[in-house]
């Protein structure tokens, strides 16, 4: 069983940067799985923002947030990144880390609010 806590969301003012974790209990486990980075605004679907794999290899990064954000990962730590810059409004959403794809495992979530 792979437990997922999220931590560094907050309150930003547009252009501003912040920089997510996830961190994995439950042994190995999380080394084993690719790791996701998705976020949901009010009113709206859940979205992909990032992915990479097991291995550190970046496999999906959002239109949205190219050239923006950038995700990574720390298998000896058990952690995975999601590193954001030029921070928009519209970045405004519960940031959720994935681990084992959309029927693995799931954070509870961190907000990011990106007003001034």
């Amino acid at each position: 069983q792979v437990q997922l806590v999220e931590s560094g969301g907050g309150l930003v003012q547009p252009g501003g940067s912040l920089r997510l974790s996830c961190v994995a209990s439950g042994g190995s486990i999380f080394s084993l799985y690719g790791a996701g980075w998705y976020r949901q605004a009010p009113g709206r679907q859940r979205e992909l923002v990032a992915r990479i794999t097991e291995l550190g290899v970046v496999n999906y990064v959002a239109d949205s947030v190219k050239g923006r954000f950038a995700i990574s990962r720390d298998n000896a730590y058990r952690t995975a990144y999601l590193q954001m810059d030029t921070l928009k409004s519209e970045d405004t959403a519960v940031y959720y880390c994935n681990c084992g794809g959309m029927s693995g495992y799931w954070g509870r979530g961190t907000q990011v609010t990106v007003s001034s």
